[in-house]
């Protein structure tokens, strides 16, 4: 079968594509985040006295601790290997804390966000508890940029000094997150990765939609972003989708040739993981979209796919959005944008 090709053009004008029309208001919502510097706390530890500094720590953070330890920084079991690992840790990267210190002199910003997209978290889904506390560190800049622990909300620094902070630029760092990935690694970043953690958190991943037809898998990854959208509601959608601003503009202005793209060559239905990955992967670009499509173009259709279902279906909230099957939505949607 010859795939038909569509070059993705870039759209002149900017402007806002989610819905952003009655917004609830949430300012009565009670959410109560505690911030927690991690990272003062252990780069600042005595080095000569490393068993006592770690019990100080123990008592302070005695859940994420061990977290820190043995998942973000990979330490072994034994206490005298993981002490020597861990002062060979703080050496290395304390000029990546100094840079971090400097970047993130004041959090309030951060907390401020945050915790208006906890209270939309707590707005449409009352019975979920919030976490209580954010926690920011500096891991390894191979490691995590954003886990939800059974401590709260954990913020690696370390993937958000800004895309021209050179230890990104450097051979090895840059084989393991390609430049796609370093134009991420801005502060502006980390309330929408949080609030990723919470979506994933209320409507866990199931894997088994990965066998399921490329259609259904678009809608799943469309409802997903589509509760990020009402989570954070006042973020640019560039940021939510992970696209630059002019490949999000041309995914507007070409959405009807990228919905033929996909009916032409008959690809809603298929299932080979191999084909699939090309339109449900984060990358660069999609390739048989042009070189200024962005990657994961799957997730742009099943959100606007999403959006076209609840035109007709406004009274669905999304948590009962969330339980409609991606048949039915497709089914009923009857999504044929020009």
């Amino acid at each position: 079968m010859k795939k038909i090709t569509v070059l993705i053009l870039i759209a002149t004008s900017f402007f806002s594509c989610s819905d952003k029309e009655n917004v609830p208001d949430v300012s009565d919502i009670k959410v109560n985040l505690t911030v927690q510097r991690f990272e003062k706390d252990f780069f600042s530890m005595d080095t000569m006295q490393m068993e006592n500094a770690f019990n100080q720590l123990q008592s302070k953070y005695p859940s994420f601790l061990n977290d820190f330890l043995y998942n973000i920084l990979a330490l072994p079991p034994q206490k005298d290997s993981a002490l020597q690992m861990a002062k060979k840790f703080l050496y290395d990267y304390k000029p990546v804390y100094d840079a971090a210190e400097k970047q993130f002199t004041s959090t309030k910003k951060i907390e401020e966000q945050l915790t208006r997209g906890l209270q939309f978290v707590k707005y449409y889904f009352p019975k979920y508890t919030l976490p209580q506390n954010l926690i920011t560190f500096v891991g390894p800049i191979e490691g995590y940029a954003n886990v939800l622990t059974q401590g709260g909300l954990a913020v690696g620094l370390q993937l958000y000094l800004g895309k021209d902070y050179p230890v990104y630029h450097s051979a090895y760092i840059s084989e393991v997150y390609p430049a796609y990935q370093q134009r991420r690694f801005e502060p502006d970043y980390i309330v929408v990765n949080c609030m990723k953690n919470m979506v994933s958190d209320v409507y866990p991943e199931n894997n088994r939609i990965n066998g399921e037809p490329l259609i259904y898998q678009m809608i799943e990854a469309g409802k997903r972003l589509y509760l990020l959208d009402k989570f954070l509601p006042e973020t640019a959608d560039s940021l939510k989708t992970g696209y630059t601003q002019k490949q999000l503009d041309g995914c507007f202005k070409n959405e009807g040739l990228i919905w033929n793209y996909f009916v032409q060559n008959n690809l809603l239905f298929i299932t080979d993981p191999i084909q699939t990955r090309d339109y449900m992967s984060d990358g660069p670009r999609t390739e048989a979209l042009g070189p200024d499509s962005p990657g994961f173009i799957g997730q742009f259709v099943g959100w606007q796919i999403i959006k076209k279902w609840l035109s007709s279906h406004d009274k669905i909230t999304p948590e009962q959005l969330l339980q409609i099957p991606g048949k039915q939505i497709y089914e009923e949607a009857k999504y044929k944008p020009r």
